[in-house]
């Protein structure tokens, strides 16, 4: 019953965020550096487009001492390809909002997510493919994030 409390609360909360249509500009000097610290286009070295971050609402849970929420829209040009990451100990939510995303854990089948469906992941898990499967069309997710205050929201595979 709490988990449903609280999983009720994160989703109205992330779509209260995306309806108000909030900017970086609104939000405090630690959601902005938290928003250069994840969207990090440079780090990318495929040949395909990167994906960008825009966060959207950041702040720490009252009832949860240590824990932040953080929901932000994920932009996939066509093409576009994430570099293999993990989010650190952060709970994650991601609900497709437009496009098609293909999507893989490590360990997990490979699946194909449309507009409206979504997935969660828990902490710890390795994202090793995240990917707008149109050549034309672009792909946005609506993504929450239950973190640890102070993490980084994503951290990807450094080359070896």
């Amino acid at each position: 019953m709490i988990g449903m409390r609280i999983a009720g609360g994160v989703l109205a909360a992330a779509a209260l965020a995306a309806a108000t249509g909030c900017s970086t500009s609104d939000q405090p000097t630690h959601a902005k550096a938290t928003a250069a610290a994840v969207a990090s286009p440079a780090a990318v070295t495929s040949t395909s487009p990167a994906e960008t971050l825009k966060p959207l609402l950041q702040q720490a849970l009252p009832n949860v001492k240590g824990k932040t929420f953080t929901s932000a829209i994920v932009d996939f040009p066509p093409h576009a390809r994430a570099m293999p990451h993990r989010h650190g100990q952060a709970f994650v939510y991601a609900y497709v909002l437009q496009g098609t995303v293909r999507s893989q854990i490590q360990g997990q089948p490979v699946k194909t997510y449309h507009q409206g469906e979504n997935w969660v992941e828990s902490p710890g898990a390795h994202h090793v493919l995240t990917e707008n499967t149109s050549p034309t069309e672009r792909a946005k997710l609506l993504v929450v994030f239950i973190s640890n205050t102070g993490d980084k929201l994503k951290v990807d595979d450094t080359a070896s």
